[in-house]
Parts: C-alpha cells; sequence; structure tokens
C-alpha cells in the first residue's frame, strides 16, 4: 500500500482514538475506551509501516500537523469547543509547513 494513505489511515485512526478518549470519560466507560485502543493500535502499526520508507521527521510533521487540524475540527463538531481566529490562523500555518516539506523539502520522501 502506499505510504502516504497509510499515514493518512494513521491519522484518521488516532483521530478517532482521541475523540473516543474524550469520550471514555477517564476509560470508565466501555466502548469508547475499546475505540481508543484499537484506534491508537491502527495508527500505530500504519505510522510503523509508513516510516519503511518515508524519514521519520517527515512522518511525524505530517502526521502531527494534520492530526492537530482534525482533532480540533472533530472537538468544534462533536464537542462544541469553539476555534478563535488565533487557532485558525495557527491551524494554517501547520497547514502550510506540511505542504512545504512535502513539496520542497529534499528531505521527504516523494
Amino acid at each position: 500500500m502506499n505510504a502516504w494513505l497509510t499515514l493518512g489511515i494513521a491519522i484518521v485512526a488516532e483521530v478517532i482514538g482521541t475523540s473516543a478518549l474524550k469520550a471514555s470519560d477517564g476509560f470508565t466507560r466501555f466502548w469508547p475506551s475499546a475505540m481508543v485502543v484499537a484506534g491508537y493500535a491502527v495508527a500505530f502499526y500504519c505510522l510503523s509501516l509508513v516510516l519503511r520508507t518515508v524519514p521519520v521527521g517527515i512522518t511525524y510533521a505530517v502526521w502531527s500537523g494534520l492530526g492537530i487540524v482534525l482533532i480540533t475540527l472533530v472537538a468544534f463538531v462533536v464537542y462544541g469547543q469553539k476555534i478563535d481566529l488565533a487557532g485558525l490562523i495557527g491551524m494554517g500555518l501547520i497547514v502550510a509547513g506540511v505542504v512545504v516539506l512535502n513539496m520542497f523539502s529534499k528531505a521527504s520522501a516523494h
């Protein structure tokens, strides 16, 4: 499977796990807790596959950057978390950084 697609799966699985972590209420609710474990298991397995071909620095930059943006969007939609202008600008800068790394960095595996 393509490393970037696998990284996308890892990011989505991590976002699901993190979202379920809030819903688990400190691991006191079974199904959300099970989703946390499953989400993180899938995420880290996929991440380990990605690291076979993509440098760890690039992988982690994309993983954390897109993960931050996606979990913030999920928190906004699902949990009603507010996002202010500074937060939006910060997330825009994160996305811009990921794009620059992938489009222009020689360290990125294309």
